[in-house]
């Protein structure tokens, strides 16, 4: 059994699974249920100076993944002071609370909120690539408690910049990265958009996003020396491991927690733990920045190279055929068949291959 403990600017987790601020901690109750899910740290939802009036209908599942037009928490946050923090409290895990939006707002909160903090998550909303009022909000956090600022990024188009500036401002940790939108969603049958915002408009989160936020964190964990949580599509454990790899020292799960339930952050630690003791890892410290170090070692090139292709692993599924465009691979009495001088180098055959018989050359 591989050691699932780590370490985020000094507080310690049992493992590296934790809920993103939203539905899943929006209550003490519901964060308690996240616990008993095998959760290694709480974060509860967002609260701010007074309650947001959510529209509705507000999340409608879509294929790849989930639409919302969610605010922060419809609960004043004298509220989550009186009973739902300490519920939390209980459960003995270390409680990251999510606050918000300005400057102003966040000095107010801080404090009313730090008996119960392990942390602080700033929500900073969506800012565009002016990071000056994400800045604003870190240096007031920083100055008002004595505890771990964490600070949660919207996908920039520019998130080194962005990183860098909240390092600078003193942010002890990154959260990456929120929703990604405005988008749109329709019903086909009546012609009603899916959300109830002014405009129609959600948000998008949930495995279409992943590939987003795994850019995100690639690019902060190059730039900056803070710890990352990486948020955005994770429904299982190889999900939160490409995570670890490309930098993040843990996860936060928000839409695969709503569609399946809280039992997902333990189901995916032990996915963790069983993919790392599968692969001859001691630990999650093991395999962080992984696909960074390759990445340097990996030289780029454009010369076509064939994929290597195991005869024997192949099952003659067909779906390397079916998906070339150039006629480089075809199957015969049940084994694919690469003819190289016809082949890109593309790769796709590689990515689609569910038996893992193609792999790319060195």
């Amino acid at each position: 059994m591989a050691n699932l403990a780590v370490a985020i600017a000094g507080i310690s987790l049992r493992n590296p699974v934790l809920p993103a601020a939203g539905p899943p901690g929006w209550s003490g109750e519901a964060m308690r249920a996240c616990a008993a899910g095998g959760a290694g740290a709480l974060v509860s939802k967002t609260v701010s100076v007074r309650p947001a009036v959510v529209p509705t209908p507000n999340m409608a599942a879509i294929p790849g993944g989930l639409l919302n037009t969610e605010l922060w928490s419809e609960l004043p946050v004298e509220q989550f002071i009186e009973r739902e923090y300490p519920l939390a409290k209980e459960t003995g895990l270390p409680l990251i609370i999510s606050i918000g939006y300005t400057a102003e707002e966040i000095a107010a909160l801080a404090p009313r909120v730090r008996p119960f903090a392990d942390a602080l998550e700033l929500s900073t909303h969506y800012l565009g690539d002016d990071p000056t009022p994400m800045v604003e909000a870190i240096r007031a956090a920083k100055a008002a408690v004595d505890v771990p600022v964490f600070v949660k990024l919207s996908p920039f188009r520019d998130m080194q910049t962005a990183a860098r500036a909240a390092a600078g401002a003193g942010a002890d940790g990154i959260v990456a990265i929120n929703s990604f939108g405005p988008c749109l969603g329709v019903d086909v049958e009546t012609g009603r958009l899916l959300m109830g915002s002014p405009e129609g408009y959600g948000w998008l989160s949930g495995p279409a996003l992943k590939p987003l936020a795994l850019r995100c964190v690639f690019d902060i964990a190059r730039a900056v020396d803070l710890p990352i949580i990486g948020v955005g599509g994770i429904s299982k454990g190889t999900d939160a491991v490409e995570f670890l790899m490309v930098g993040a020292s843990a996860v936060g799960i928000c839409t695969a927690a709503i569609l399946q339930g809280p039992q997902v952050f333990g189901r995916v630690a032990r996915q963790i733990d069983r993919w790392l003791d599968e692969h001859g890892y001691a630990s999650v410290e093991e395999v962080r920045g992984l696909a960074i170090r390759r990445w340097r070692e990996w030289a780029f090139r454009t010369a076509h190279v064939p994929p290597l292709l195991d005869q024997d692993a192949c099952t003659g599924c067909g779906l390397c055929q079916a998906g070339c465009v150039y006629g480089a691979i075809c199957v015969v009495e049940q084994k694919a068949q690469l003819i190289s001088e016809k082949c890109y180098g593309c790769g796709l055959c590689v990515t689609r291959c569910p038996a893992r018989a193609l792999s790319i050359a060195a």
